[in-house]
């Protein structure tokens, strides 16, 4: 494993730009480094989104097979490669909801949440957030909102959760 200083290193927005431009050209062994760098923060992001380890290991692969389709037509914006590799995640694990609910049975569909569930959209605003300690900006790209509409989403979200956490106190 490597250590902090050279872990810090290959992360870094630099190392990152050059390996993206080198994948870009088709360098397989950079493709593979973008790969290790950000699997495990893009398959634990999928876990926790969509709650079992057989959907997750399948998204983080078709996650990783968008990139390697994609990549050619990235450009660098305002957020970094890793906030476009958490869009195809996002992407692909909000059409993995739609998918199972088109196909599930209607006696299983179930109940709309309560008003201290937080909606699925405020969970990834707070999984974003709180456990990948993404920035408000990172948070937006990801998922195709402005900051101001982060913000507004995460306020009632964590409302929700002090009210849950509150009920399972009693």
């Amino acid at each position: 494993m490597a250590s902090p200083p050279e872990h810090a290193a290959r992360e870094s927005t630099e190392h990152v730009r050059e390996l993206v431009a080198r994948g870009q050209r088709g360098d397989r062994d950079a493709l593979e480094e973008l790969y290790l760098i950000h699997f495990d923060r893009i398959y634990s992001y999928l876990h926790v989104s969509v709650g079992n380890r057989h959907d997750a290991e399948d998204l983080t692969t078709q996650t990783f097979l968008k990139m390697l389709e994609k990549i050619g037509s990235f450009k660098w914006q305002s957020a970094p490669f890793s906030a476009w590799l958490f869009r195809i995640a996002h992407n692909l694990a909000m059409d993995h909801f739609r998918a199972r609910r088109r196909w599930q049975p209607e006696e299983e569909v179930p109940e709309p949440p309560g008003e201290a569930e937080p909606s699925p959209e405020q969970q990834q605003v707070l999984t974003l957030k709180f456990v990948f300690n993404l920035p408000n900006a990172e948070v937006a790209a990801i998922l195709d909102k402005t900051e101001g509409a982060i913000k507004s989403l995460q306020h009632p979200a964590l409302v929700s959760l002090q009210k849950q956490i509150q009920q399972q106190e009693t």
